[in-house]
Formats: structure tokens, C-alpha cells, sequence
């Protein structure tokens, strides 16, 4: 991940969710009632991500016992997880996130992104010629004779019969 990816998922966008919280919503409806509906959405989210999770795990074991890889439902699933976790986590542009993400209608539409852009990435990757010489781990060199040769077998580690 980009370096410029984690400051602002790290620094960015914290500051920005205590400017909104401090100046836009505090404002708006006071301190006492930002403060119940940051409670109120972690626990609507908390209850949310429990009854989507159970939904994604159900239609994941089905989906195991129709004999079929469940591609759908991990991404689901991974989708869950983070919705929760943007929602339980103090903030309202994460709290709109989360629910974007634990709604299955608009869950679908960032499935279907997420899917398009795996995709594409992994046609990328798998089609990419390889360079003459190709090794896997790029230290590997044809040698005519070996540098060492095996020990002869010792006598504790036979058995009479």
C-alpha cells in the first residue's frame, strides 16, 4: 500500500472526522446529542454487522454444500467485517461508510467494483510474459557437479530384523 494511501487513511482522515464532529455536527445539534448518535450508530452498526454476518455465513455454507467455490460470499463476508468496523468506530463519514457496506443492495455495488478491479488485476498479472532465464526465486544456477555429498547412513538408525 502507498505511503501516501496510510497517511491518509492513518492521519487524514481521523482530523477530518473530528472536524465534522466539532464544527458541522456539534454545532448543528449540540454536544449531548452528537455525542448519543455516535453511541447509537456504533451499536445499530454493531447489530447490523452481527445480523449481515450471519446472512453472509449462512448463504456461505450453502453455497459449500452446493459443491460451488463461494467467490461471492468471502467477498461479502470481508465486506461485512469492514462495515462493522467503520461503523463501531467513533465517526460520521465512517459511520456512512459502514453502512454502505453492511446494506446489501449497496454492498452489491462495491462487490461488483471490488470484483471488476480484482479481476482486471489478476488478468494482468497471470498474462505477463516472463523474462527469458525466468527463475522463481532468481538465485538458482546450473551446476555440473555437487559441492557436498551426502553422509553415509548411520548405524543408530537401522533396525534389526
Amino acid at each position: 500500500m502507498p505511503l501516501l494511501a496510510l497517511v491518509l487513511i492513518f492521519v487524514a482522515l481521523p482530523l477530518l472526522e473530528l472536524y465534522v464532529i466539532i464544527q458541522v455536527v456539534g454545532p448543528a445539534i449540540g454536544a449531548p446529542l452528537t455525542i448519543a448518535l455516535l453511541a447509537a450508530d456504533s451499536l445499530a452498526g454493531a447489530w447490523l454487522m452481527k445480523s449481515q454476518g450471519r446472512v453472509v455465513w449462512k448463504r456461505f455454507n450453502e453455497t459449500l454444500r452446493a459443491g460451488a467455490m463461494p467467490h461471492r460470499e468471502i467477498l461479502d463476508g470481508v465486506l461485512v467485517i469492514f462495515g462493522g468496523a467503520f461503523l463501531i468506530t467513533p465517526g460520521f463519514i465512517t459511520d456512512i461508510l459502514g453502512f454502505i457496506l453492511l446494506i446489501p443492495p449497496s454492498r452489491a455495488l462495491v462487490r461488483g467494483a471490488l470484483q471488476r478491479n480484482l479481476q482486471r488485476r489478476a488478468v494482468f498479472t497471470v498474462t505477463r510474459p516472463r523474462p527469458a532465464g525466468y527463475d522463481v526465486d532468481g538465485t538458482a544456477t546450473e551446476r555440473d557437479e555437487p559441492e557436498f555429498e551426502l553422509p553415509p547412513p548411520s548405524r543408530r538408525g537401522r533396525r534389526r530384523l
